[in-house]
């Protein structure tokens, strides 16, 4: 059966890999446009349209899902879709260009932590468990149909940084276990429970700052949220250090091993 995949970031190139090997290979690949990154701003390719044109895979990079680009999506004759944190909104009309749907990947036990940070939102709250779900896309938020979920347990000294590639694999994986019975019509979706959605919208930088006068395990937990993405900080002597590396000791105490102080290098911290 073909499928159009739709993805951007690391966590889609990684998984657009897996489904390659596994011998699930896309009629076309959508993609956000290059974008200025580095020092020297210069237009850089998203990991995904890296790895579409290192497979010879047909690639569109739209700045908007308009009724060109709808066009170009129908020409690829695909039954189905694939979304991993692709980064923008689809229409009733492009969803029902697929007669098979559109499935996404969506990192946690849905109907919990809909939204954008779902992984970081488990960590800040102390989560034992999350998970990954396979859902059939509709237009409101994350509250499409079950297709499968697996659970991911959380120990506890993960951090963002340690479960994100788990997570990763463990929904690549899932896709290839589910995609043939899928497209075969085999499986049965299943809906979600509304009255049990909790949401996880995105995080801003100033969602990073510690209170080092809270517990512990407040801002271990949020360190841990957010050490891959927004990162942690705090001020002394009116100066924002930036935490690089941090634990928690056996007395629940955080403690901070390693710091950017503000406009100098990593060091030691002392308190």
């Amino acid at each position: 059966m073909k499928f159009v995949f739709f993805g951007t970031p690391n966590v889609a190139s990684e998984t657009l890999a897996h489904l390659i090997k596994s011998g699930f290979v896309p009629s076309l690949v959508v993609t956000n446009p290059d974008r200025p990154r580095g020092r020297g701003q210069l237009l850089t390719a998203s990991p995904v349209k890296e790895l579409a044109l290192a497979h010879n895979l047909p690639v569109i990079t739209p700045e908007r899902l308009d009724e060109e680009v709808l066009k170009s999506i129908v020409s690829a004759g695909a039954d189905s879709a694939v979304v991993v944190a692709y980064g923008k909104i689809f229409s009733d009309e492009l969803i029902a260009v697929f007669p098979k749907g559109v499935i996404n990947v969506h990192y946690s036990l849905l109907p919990k932590y809909r939204g954008a940070a779902p992984l970081e939102a488990a960590l800040l709250n102390n989560e034992k468990e999350t998970g990954v779900t396979l859902q059939k896309m509709v237009r409101e938020l994350d509250a499409g149909d079950i297709v499968a979920s697996v659970t991911v347990p959380i120990e506890p000294s993960d951090t963002a940084h340690s479960l994100r590639p788990r997570l990763i694999r463990e929904g690549a994986e899932l896709l290839v276990s589910n995609l043939p019975g899928y497209f075969g019509g085999v499986i049965v979706v299943r809906p979600q429970d509304a009255s049990l959605a909790t949401f996880a919208p995105k995080f801003s930088k100033a969602d990073g700052e510690l209170d080092l006068t809270l517990p512990g395990s407040k801002n271990w937990n949020k360190y841990r949220a957010f050490d891959d993405s927004i990162g942690t900080y705090f001020f002394k002597d009116s100066k924002r250090f930036k935490i690089t590396a941090a634990h928690l000791d056996e007395h629940g105490e955080f403690v901070i091993d390693r710091v950017i102080p503000e406009g100098k290098k990593e060091t030691d911290y002392q308190a």
